[in-house]
């Protein structure tokens, strides 16, 4: 967290959700998200941990609710850590606690959890702006049924299409503004001193 930013958790999750609907969604970045959103299956989770323990102890919580719950009523959950993991390089460490939480729980193959950042590198970007595809403006964890996401790929006859689509059109859009998107929505979240 840059020096001089302090948030609350309904400031992060105000945050959250403006990203999400202004580059998931406004930009069309998952075809898949807008009926969620419409059928309130999404749920949004804002963690208060500051340690990888306490975080991995929520995800564990909302995994067991996730697979509990009927699609129908809870479909995905966006877990955001505002506090924690705040290096990329951090969170992908944490990826791989997150992967033997699920061994342990025997949900592989059940449940993925996919990791969004605001520091997020593609390996293999062709350019900066691609990285914009699972940026966020805190840390968030995208847990997802895979069941759920089979369906929907084989219901989008171009689903292997998507992420070149998304890297195209990222890169019309350009780096800067993408940032400034972002810090905006960012900026959301922050609370004015003494506040």
């Amino acid at each position: 967290m840059a020096e001089g930013e302090s948030f609350e958790l309904r400031g992060v999750e105000a945050a959250s959700r403006a990203w999400f609907q202004t580059m998931v969604l406004g930009r069309d970045l998952c075809p898949f998200a807008r009926g969620l959103v419409e059928d309130d299956r999404l749920r949004w989770v804002v963690s208060p941990a500051r340690e990888a323990e306490a975080l991995l102890e929520t995800l564990q919580v909302e995994l067991l609710r996730l697979v509990d719950a009927e699609p129908a009523a809870l479909e995905t959950t966006l877990l955001v850590h505002p506090f924690v993991l705040e290096d990329f390089e951090a969170q992908l460490e944490f990826m791989d606690l997150v992967d033997a939480l699920l061994e342990a729980l025997s949900l592989e193959g059940e449940i993925q959890v996919v990791a969004f950042h605001p520091q997020l590198r593609f390996g293999d970007a062709e350019d900066p702006a691609e990285h914009y595809a699972n940026r966020s403006p805190f840390g968030t964890l995208h847990l997802l049924r895979e069941a759920s996401v089979a369906a929907a790929a084989a219901g989008h006859a171009e689903v292997a299409q998507i992420p070149r689509d998304n890297a195209a059109g990222l890169r019309s859009i350009g780096a800067e503004t993408l940032a400034r998107e972002l810090a905006a929505c960012r900026a959301l979240a922050e609370t004015p001193p003494g506040g």
